[in-house]
């Protein structure tokens, strides 16, 4: 796949929101909030970001119900294959964050090409 700008976009907005999300959950952790409490708000907010940003400023769509249950959708069926490149990384090498890191070009191809071609057309 030839790298677009628009593509470049893709990934800076998920950049960004991993950064929020982990920012955010240290920041509440940092606060005292029970650690479980402060990942699922960290993680709640920056999809509500990555949503917005995707919509607005990588595919320059209006946000919509449709599109934000096409975009829940896409996450969940991502987060299945991180979880599977994760379960073979580890069951093969004792090795979590190589199935992490495998998964992660995939997932943003697939977030993109979804995104592109189904949720914001």
């Amino acid at each position: 796949m030839i790298l677009n700008k628009q593509f470049l976009v893709y990934i800076a907005g998920g950049f960004f929101c991993a950064a929020l999300d982990i920012g955010i959950m240290q920041l509440l952790m940092w606060f005292g909030v029970n650690y479980i409490l402060a990942t699922s708000v960290g993680f709640f907010l920056s999809f509500l970001v990555n949503y917005t940003y995707h919509a607005k400023l990588t595919f320059q769509s209006t946000s919509a119900a449709s599109s934000f249950v096409k975009f829940s959708f896409v996450v969940a069926l991502n987060y299945l294959i991180t979880l599977g490149f994760v379960y073979v990384a580890y069951t093969c090498f004792g090795a979590v964050l190589m199935g992490k890191i495998l998964s992660l070009p995939i997932i943003a191809v697939n977030g993109f090409l979804l995104g592109k071609f189904w949720i914001f057309k």
